[in-house]
Order: C-alpha cells, then sequence, then structure tokens
C-alpha cells in the first residue's frame, strides 16, 4: 500500500484553541460554485423528513466584489441577479424576485445577450434562447447557473458550461404530463384527420368521403425514447386499446413491465409499428436519426408524431417518405427551425398536421416549470445541490449534510499538499486513500474528490474549479487522480476515518512531507467537525486546519516550542495552536504551528536562523 505510516501516538498537542471546535464552517456547494466568495452559512430551521436532517440555509453565493452582511449571505442591496430571456410564469418570477434582483428581457438576439450577461449571476432560458460558448466567455466567470424552463438542454452548450464552472438545471417533472397530453393529441387529430377536416368545412366544404380515418385500437404504438414523457405516453397508449412496445437503451426493463409494455432494438420498434411516437433528446448520436435509411424499414402507411425535438428527424427525408407513400401521417409539434419560414415544404404538407411548439402549453404546466426551474436556480444560488442539475453530480441531500465536514477537510489537505511540490505545475499523479468502516456501496467520495481537485489546481493556476468543472479541469491539465478505499474497525457512524493525499513523482519543498516510499503524503481527519491534519510523511501530527500554517523540521530538544513562539510574538503573530510529532525521542521532530497573521519575511527568516531547525515552511489555508 502506497500510504505513509504516522506515529500519532507520538503527536503532543501544545497551545489548544478550544474556539476552533465552535467556529462556523462555510458551506461547501457555496465554495464549489463561487470559489471566489468567503460565504458562511447561519442554519435558519431544521426539517426532519423520512429520518433526513436537512439545514434549511439562507447564505448564497456571493463573489469577492460583492458586499457582505452581517450573517455572512447576501445583504439587500448586493442580491443576486438574475435574467430572464423568455416568458415565465409569475409564479416562478414571485419566487424569482423574493430572493434576487430580477430582470425581464425577452427577444434578445445574440449579441444583446452576450453584452448584458456578465452583469448577471443567473440566467433562465426556455427552448428559444441559445446559451453557446459566446455567451459563457461573455458572462467572465460571474455567470454561476443556467436554468432551462423545460426537460431538453439541446440549446444550452454543456460542455462551455462545464469549462467555465457554470451549473445547468433544468425543469424536467412539471411539464410531463402536458407534453404527453399533447402526444396523444396529436395521435388522436392526425389518426381520424381533425384538422384537415376543420379547416376543409370551415372553407364551405362538407368532405366526409375524403377525410375517413383510422382506428387506433389493436395498432402497435412505438415509444422511441421511455423517459418520462414517453412512459406517459406508453401508458395512455395502453388505455386507448393499443399494444405499445418501446426502444431506450437506458430504460430499465421492470418499469416498462410495470406499465405493460415491451422494450425492443429500434430497427424491431420502427418496422412492426403502425404509429411512431417521438420522446428522445437531441444529441449528436439521435441528430437526424430518423432519415432515409430508417424510413426504408418502416412498415409502408406508418403514422409519426414528434413531441421530443425537430432536429431527430431529417425533415427533407421525410418529405420523401411521406411523398414515397411510406408515411402515411405525420404529426409535429416541433421542428429544426422554429419558427419556419414561410414557404416550409414540411409544414404546407397536406398529410402533416403541425403545432407551433405547444407540448408544454398548458396553463398548469406553464406555472409548474415557473415553480421549478425557479426552485431549482434559487437553491443553486444558495449553494444547494439540485436535483435537476444537469451538469455535476446527483447526490442526495443526506449523503451531503454527512460529508460536509470531510469536503471541508479535503479541499484543505489539496491546498497543502500542492504547497508542499516544488514547482507545483509538474503534478501528475495523485492517489487519494479513504479509510473507513463503510463498504463501498455505502461511501459516496464524488463530492470528496472534487474538493481535493480543486484544493491542488486553483493556488497553481488561473483556473476557477468548482463541483462543475472539477473532473474536467483535472484531465485538462493532464492530472490523474486515482481512489482507493481501505476498511478499518472505526465507527459506523462517520462515514470517514481519515483522508491521505499522496502525490507521486515530484520534488517536495519540504522534505518531511515525504515518507518512506518516496511520496508527499498527508493525512487529514475531522475532529470535534473541523479538519485536522494528523500525518505529514512519517511523522505524526494534531493541527486544526484554521488560518496559515508554519511547518519546521527540528532537533527535538527542549524549548524549542518557547523559543518560535518568541520569534511569532516578537513580530505581533498570533498563534492558535502548535503541534509537535516526533520519530522517537531525542531525535527529529515536527512542529506544526497555526498562526491567525501571515507573518513577515523578517519572521520567518528568523524562525530559519534557529540553530535546530533544519527545515520550514509558510503554508496558506
Amino acid at each position: 500500500m502506497a500510504s505513509s505510516t504516522c506515529t500519532n501516538g507520538n503527536a503532543i498537542a501544545a497551545f489548544p484553541s478550544g474556539s476552533d471546535c465552535n467556529r462556523t464552517r462555510r458551506a461547501f456547494l457555496v465554495s464549489f460554485l463561487n470559489p471566489t466568495s468567503s460565504s458562511h452559512c447561519q442554519p435558519r430551521a431544521l426539517v426532519i423528513n423520512n429520518n433526513v436532517l436537512k439545514t434549511v440555509r439562507t447564505c448564497v453565493l456571493r463573489s469577492k466584489s460583492e458586499k457582505k452582511g452581517g450573517d455572512g449571505c447576501w445583504s439587500s442591496d448586493k442580491r443576486p441577479t438574475i435574467l430572464v430571456s423568455e416568458k415565465l410564469g409569475e409564479a416562478g418570477l414571485r419566487l424569482l424576485r423574493e430572493f434576487g434582483h430580477v430582470e425581464c428581457a425577452y427577444e434578445l438576439s445574440p449579441q444583446e445577450l452576450c453584452s448584458k450577461i456578465s452583469s448577471f449571476d443567473a440566467l433562465i432560458v426556455r427552448s428559444g434562447t441559445k446559451v453557446t460558448r459566446e455567451v459563457f466567455e461573455a458572462g467572465k466567470g460571474k455567470l454561476k447557473v443556467v436554468g432551462r424552463a423545460g426537460v431538453g438542454i439541446d440549446n444550452v452548450d454543456l460542455q462551455s458550461a462545464t469549462e467555465f464552472g457554470c451549473l445547468v438545471v433544468n425543469a424536467p417533472t412539471a411539464n410531463t404530463v402536458a407534453a404527453a397530453e399533447h402526444g396523444i393529441a396529436l395521435l388522436a387529430a392526425m389518426a381520424r384527420n381533425v384538422a384537415q377536416a376543420d379547416a376543409s368545412t370551415k372553407a364551405g366544404k362538407w368532405q366526409r368521403n375524403k377525410y375517413v380515418g383510422v382506428s387506433m385500437v389493436g395498432k402497435t404504438l412505438a415509444i422511441m425514447g421511455f423517459g418520462k414523457v414517453g412512459s406517459e405516453v406508453a401508458r395512455r397508449g395502453k388505455g386507448l386499446g393499443m399494444n405499445v412496445v418501446a426502444h431506450d437503451p437506458y430504460a430499465p426493463a421492470d418499469r416498462a413491465r410495470a406499465i405493460g409494455v415491451d422494450l425492443v432494438s429500434f430497427d424491431q420498434a420502427i418496422s412492426t409499428a403502425d404509429f411512431i411516437s417521438l420522446h428522445m433528446p437531441l444529441t449528436p448520436s439521435t441528430k437526424k436519426v430518423f432519415n432515409d435509411n430508417t424510413f426504408a424499414k418502416m412498415k409502408k402507411g406508418v403514422r409519426i408524431i414528434n413531441v421530443a425535438r425537430g432536429g431527430v428527424i431529417d425533415e427533407d427525408a421525410l418529405i420523401r417518405a411521406l411523398d414515397g407513400g411510406i408515411v402515411a401521417q405525420a404529426a409535429l409539434d416541433v421542428l429544426i427551425e422554429e419558427p419556419p419560414p414561410k414557404d416550409c415544404k414540411l409544414v404546407q404538407h397536406e398529410k402533416v398536421t403541425v403545432t407551433p411548439h405547444l407540448g408544454a402549453s398548458t396553463k398548469e404546466a406553464q406555472e409548474g416549470v415557473a415553480i421549478e426551474i425557479a426552485e431549482a436556480v434559487v437553491g443553486a444560488l444558495k449553494g444547494e445541490l439540485s436535483a435537476t442539475a444537469v451538469n455535476a453530480p446527483m447526490v442526495a441531500p443526506e449523503v451531503v449534510s454527512e460529508l460536509n465536514p470531510y469536503i471541508v477537510l479535503a479541499e484543505k489537505l489539496g491546498k497543502l499538499a500542492v504547497q508542499l511540490v516544488s514547482g507545483g505545475s509538474g503534478i501528475k499523479n495523485v492517489k487519494v486513500v479513504y479509510r473507513s468502516a463503510r463498504g463501498p456501496d455505502d461511501l459516496d467520495t464524488r463530492l470528496v474528490r472534487a474538493m481535493i481537485i480543486k484544493g491542488i489546481i486553483e493556488p497553481i493556476s488561473n483556473s476557477i474549479i468548482n463541483l462543475v468543472n472539477a473532473d474536467y479541469k483535472a484531465k485538462e491539465k493532464g492530472l490523474r487522480i486515482s481512489e482507493e478505499r481501505i476498511v478499518v474497525d472505526s465507527s459506523l457512524e462517520h462515514p470517514i476515518d481519515s483522508i491521505q493525499v499522496h502525490i507521486s513523482n515530484v520534488e517536495s519543498k519540504f522534505g518531511s512531507a515525504v515518507s518512506d516510499n518516496g511520496q508527499i503524503s498527508i493525512e487529514g481527519k475531522v475532529r470535534y467537525g473541523t479538519p485536522h491534519l494528523t500525518c505529514l510523511g512519517s511523522f505524526g501530527v494534531d493541527v486544526s486546519l484554521e488560518g496559515n500554517l508554519i511547518l519546521c523540521r527540528q532537533v527535538d530538544q527542549p524549548g524549542m516550542i518557547g523559543c518560535v513562539g518568541n520569534i511569532l510574538a516578537q513580530h505581533n503573530v498570533n498563534v492558535s495552536f502548535m503541534s509537535v510529532g516526533r520519530t522517537s525521542r531525542r531525535e527529529m521532530a515536527i512542529m506544526a504551528i497555526g498562526v491567525d497573521e501571515e507573518p513577515t519575511q523578517e519572521a520567518l527568516d528568523n524562525i530559519g536562523s534557529v540553530s535546530a531547525i533544519e527545515e520550514f515552511v509558510f503554508l496558506k489555508l
């Protein structure tokens, strides 16, 4: 095993600061989403629900340039700014206005959006606004959250959002039923020629024979994309007496069986269906997946409904399939270009029924989406993990609450480790070892790993690192993070007994941090709710990781604590705690000193001039 052996039994603590145990700690996600902040949280209420203890917090994200209120949260004149670029239900706007400054600016051109966005912490869009790389670049690091009021996020450049550390959230549940109902409405209207017959009758004609429809009962309906909307369409299709099959490589078979739906291959679904209803997202793999080749595999006379994304259909190929008789009819709520040009051949085709993207357009759905996205955006700005986050790991609230002190520890260890490296840019391999009584299935370390990455990368780069982009930035920097878990006999009440960070193949500016295997090795634990350094190289120590830290390797002899303490006192540097760890009596020892102020260079030179001190280093935490 690569971890070092520490002589913790020999650690001697001096000058402990009991107040450290009671210090208010930063909410970890505030730091993740806005690493330039120094926000604090004050618990306002505790809610116990299903045995999950949750702290309702009022702190929110704040940048250095913003004024801090008395409780460490947004002050009244510096509340977060939120830009709403497309119409949002009044219930959602009320929620947003209670929390921040809201500006509604509809129908912005791309240039206008880019010119405005640098003034806003959050942006809320629907499907019409394109949130491109240029928008994130123009945000200049201030834009922290993009909220998509709806399900699909193909109008948001997720790659760029991740690179710039911007969280993207959507509203995937509120309009589910509305979209499913519209899909069924289009299916029925198409099967019975409702729109065409209505137009004909209003034109003064009475063409009963021309608009003979087809029955739905007993027909096979193929659901392409068996997510929330697809599942609801399947339920309603079963209610109409249809035989329903579905294709979705990610759908669980038990959920399909519960509805009475058979999961089949893509080719089997499209080749056996009388009706095909599309409910898949627009991704590189689904773009124009319905094309000449796929239409050729369909049963002649098939009918197609699309309430998903226009881009999944090759519209020119669909026209050819309609003209060739392969597709009898199509009912489309979405198109590649919205609104379409007036001379759009597909819209004007007599076998096509078109609606102007009405899938979510019910009063109930509009209010529901507005509330859902407003809650997601406000929660993200407060530093909470959103259940609808698109580009960040999903972690249960109870796990977040339990891991919070270890996440703080992880960032401190990352910051400490990188400062021990001589020439930090040379770091390539980092190993993290978790010692825990819990098995792998009971310990989610994604947030801890992300915080270690944040601690390592931020001090040696211009990058802003947060929960959203930590893994991406590590990969971009060529930093390989490996993890190991060691089961130890400790209390199951605490998720992690200790965290070790090992950096290999680098030079250390403090030789004592190098363990016997040649790696820079440090270890930390959470004690009394605060992060502590417990091992440095092969030396055991016990230091609360608050403020700044001086590490000294010295000859183990009387008077060393007083000597260094006097030097710091002469330079008006307050010592908050000290710890001495040694390998054996009267040989070498490590003295770790916590200081409230940053010592002057003269003070550090004076410490280094003490004959018994062989090396020392000052670390900012």
